[in-house]
Formats: C-alpha cells, sequence, structure tokens
C-alpha cells in the first residue's frame, strides 16, 4: 500500500490495559486480559452527525465532537477496568475497605457507576478550582500586592500562562503514580501505532516501535491549543470591554460562557493541523508536543502488541475505500 492511501482518518484513547481506536470501520477497544491474552472488541459508536447534519458542520462539530469523546472514553475506561479485572466485583471481601463493602452491599452491580458518576463530580470540581479559579486568584494577587494594579489589561495573558504552568505540574505529578504511568505507555503505544500506518508500514511491533510517541493530533495537544485560543479570546474581550475584569466572578463566568467556542475553534485547528505542516501548525502544536513527553511512555512490546490488534480491527479491508 502506498504512503498516499495510508492517510486515513484514525484516533484513538488509552485505556486500563488497553486502547480504543476510532478508524473508518467503527470503534474498537483491546484490552490486555488477566490471562495474558489480547481481547478486542467492537464497539457501537452512535454519531449525533449522523441523525442530524449541522452536528457535522465547522464549529458546530467540535463541541459535539468533545462531548461525544468524553463521555464514549468514559465508558471504555469503565469496560477496560472490568475486563483487565480491576472492578470491585473481583476484590476479595476480605481485602475490601468499610467504604466499599458497604458501597458492595448497597448498591452492588451498580457500585463502580455509582463511584464513577462521582468521581467524574468531584473531577470536575477539581478542573475548575485548579485551572480557571485559581489562575484567576492568583494574578489578582500579584497584581494587586506587587504590579499595584498596573497589569489589568495582561489578566487573561497571564492567567493563560499561570494556566499551563499548573496544568504541566499537576500532569507531572500524576505521571509519577505507577498505574497512570502503565497508561500513558498504552498512550504511547496508541499515537506509534497510528504514525506507523500512516506512514505506510506494516504493522508489526518493530515498525511500530520505530516510530514517534508525539502526535499533533492528540488530545493533549488540543488542550494547549484551547488554553492558547482562550488567551487571545479573553484579550480582545479586555480590550473591547476595559471593566469586563473588574468583578472576578463576572470574568469566571464570562470564561465558563466563552468555553464552547474555544473548544470548537481548538477543534478546528487540531483537524487541520492534522494534515498541514505550516509554521503556525508548528508553533501552536509545539506546547502540546512537548507536554506529550509526559502524557506518553515509551511502550513495551506487549503493550504495542495492544496498540496493533486494536488499530487493526478499525482499519478497512482496502484503503482506497476510504479514499
Amino acid at each position: 500500500m502506498s504512503k498516499d492511501n495510508k492517510k486515513v482518518s484514525i484516533g484513538g484513547q488509552a485505556l486500563i490495559e488497553g486502547i480504543m481506536m476510532q478508524g473508518p470501520k467503527g470503534a474498537a477497544m483491546s484490552v490486555r486480559l488477566p490471562s495474558g491474552e489480547i481481547e478486542t472488541e467492537q464497539l457501537e459508536l452512535k454519531k449525533l452527525k449522523d441523525k442530524f447534519k449541522p452536528a457535522g458542520w465547522p464549529l458546530i462539530r467540535g463541541i459535539v465532537n468533545f462531548v461525544e469523546s468524553m463521555l464514549f472514553g468514559f465508558k471504555c475506561i469503565e469496560k477496560s477496568a472490568e475486563k483487565a479485572g480491576l472492578d470491585d466485583e473481583n476484590i476479595p471481601e476480605e481485602e475490601m475497605s468499610k467504604l466499599d463493602k458497604w458501597l458492595s452491599d448497597h448498591f452492588g452491580p451498580k457500585m463502580i457507576a455509582v463511584i464513577s458518576g462521582i468521581a467524574m463530580v468531584l473531577g470536575f470540581g477539581l478542573s475548575f478550582l485548579l485551572f480557571v479559579y485559581l489562575p484567576t486568584f492568583l494574578v489578582d494577587i500579584v497584581d494587586k500586592y506587587i504590579f499595584k494594579d498596573a497589569l489589568a489589561n495582561l489578566h487573561p495573558l497571564f492567567e493563560g500562562i499561570m494556566r499551563m504552568i499548573i496544568f504541566v505540574f499537576y500532569f507531572y505529578l500524576v505521571s509519577l503514580m505507577p498505574d497512570i504511568k502503565r497508561v500513558f505507555m498504552y498512550h504511547g503505544a496508541e499515537h506509534k501505532s497510528i504514525f506507523c500506518y500512516e506512514n505506510g508500514l506494516e504493522l508489526t511491533v518493530e515498525n511500530v516501535k520505530k516510530q514517534s510517541r508525539f502526535h499533533p493530533r492528540c488530545g493533549t495537544s488540543f488542550i494547549f491549543v484551547v488554553i492558547i485560543i482562550s488567551i487571545f479570546i479573553s484579550s480582545v474581550l479586555v480590550v473591547l470591554f476595559p471593566k469586563i475584569d473588574d468583578v472576578r466572578l463576572v470574568w469566571i463566568s464570562i470564561k465558563l460562557l466563552i468555553i464552547p467556542m474555544t473548544v470548537a475553534l481548538s477543534y478546528e485547528f487540531i483537524k487541520y493541523a492534522g494534515s498541514h505542516d505550516n509554521i503556525l501548525v508548528k508553533i501552536l502544536s509545539f506546547p502540546g508536543l512537548m507536554m506529550q513527553r509526559i502524557s506518553t511512555k515509551e511502550p513495551t512490546d506487549d503493550i504495542i502488541e495492544v496498540g496493533i490488534a486494536s488499530l487493526k480491527a478499525v482499519l478497512p479491508d482496502d484503503v482506497e475505500d476510504n479514499n
């Protein structure tokens, strides 16, 4: 197969002991079972744009895709945890804490869903605190007590920089956890497998190992593009409406309201970056690519095998059918 024919839309996500891929043949996930075998499962992937065409229009599609990806990815992580034997049903009763036993007695099979729901709510709360409120609070303190309110028009810029610093530090701390490090190795295998395919090479462990683990369409790059574009939009608002950030609660609310626009523009850029290689793409993609040095790790051969299995499950039988 020629290299040109390899340029098809492939994306994925690292899971618990597995990888989910999306491609021309839909979605599939491969998980390394406790027995050592790789189990590959085709997944039902429903897209709103298939029923409602405007959901696939530029700008709108970014928001729709973001929400769909979060919900679908969350379900895949849950399923991979069950397959990998990490669900609470497989924990011996003598090893369960009092809280685990209480949850198991009251919720039974629904325990994982309940815990996951609570974790999601706490996760959103922590994200708001760390990446929305904290940067604004810190910049206000520094401006008030060090610069004597001389940086009012530069708040969006400094808040964005502070948000990047917090994000990188948070990711670094998370990456030190052994379980998360293994997920990051699957993340690296996902990228390497996709690169191997895009470069027109046969999907073998040796060929995949030679590929880069840094991919411009990665969700990590997307997050940095979101931050950069949010800085630009916030700066424009401050210039147009100089007093808009005087009331901090109002300013935080406005930043929350412009998130959909920021996500939409970021999605369009990432989609553009996937097929272009100009100076603008390189500049805006650079922070995300550097961040992938933390969010991806070099995978072992057994992890690469999972990446190859999940990728093969979503590839068209004839690449030219997708052109």
